[in-house]
């Protein structure tokens, strides 16, 4: 069964995220292509060229003759991880990359591109700068015949308090641990750690007798 993580039809793509629980446990190299093509799947633009070789039921190469809008598979990194890219192609040698989606344990996500990661920081950067603005004047305090001095007796007290609520907090739900639990199982399954063994050599040390 599909699934779209959205809750607008405008929504940033980054924040867009899509799966198919009946591909997931199948999903290998050769079949991720057509896992993507899904027809619900909200990255797959069906008029690309990848939907004319499909119909002429012609190989992949065929891709490299035609022109405009293609999606070819850049990465895989089994069975876990694979790297979609979303490009235009103008001629066999020459492609202008759009866009780049990973599928990650079967769902499929957007890479945000450089500019949407600079702005993300940039916007973290001034969030934290002014928050620690704004603490360093709550400690400010004013009085006309005393002037300014700085006050954290009150400040301290709610830090401490902080620092034990988080202490108590959960750092990952039930839900995050048993996902990584299956994850781990999975690839333990698939590849099993190698076992050494370890050759016992005994050896005997003559003693010499002191007369």
């Amino acid at each position: 069964m599909a699934s779209t993580n959205s809750t607008s039809e405008k929504e940033n793509p980054l924040h867009l995220s899509w799966h198919d629980s009946a591909w997931i446990p199948v999903l290998n190299p050769s079949n991720v292509m057509d896992y993507f093509s899904e027809r619900s799947n909200p990255f797959y633009d069906r008029t690309c060229n990848n939907e004319l070789v499909k119909m002429q039921r012609a190989g992949p190469e065929r891709l490299n003759q035609l022109t405009g809008l293609e999606y070819m598979l850049l990465h895989v990194q089994e069975p876990i991880l694979y790297v979609i890219r979303k490009q235009h192609r103008h001629s066999p040698s020459h492609v202008t990359p759009l866009a780049d989606y990973y599928i990650l344990a079967g769902t499929v996500y957007q890479a945000p591109d450089l500019g949407s990661v600079l702005n993300a920081r940039m916007q973290t950067a001034t969030h934290n700068i002014q928050s620690a603005f704004d603490e360093a004047i709550s400690f400010s305090k004013y009085h006309p015949s005393k002037g300014y001095w700085w006050e954290f007796k009150d400040r301290e007290q709610e830090a401490e308090k902080t620092k034990k609520k988080k202490k108590k907090e959960e750092l990952s739900s039930f839900f995050q641990r048993q996902r990584v639990d299956v994850l781990l199982g999975e690839l333990a399954r698939k590849f099993p750690p190698k076992v050494v063994q370890v050759c016992k050599i005994s050896m005997k040390i003559p003693l010499k007798l002191s007369r």
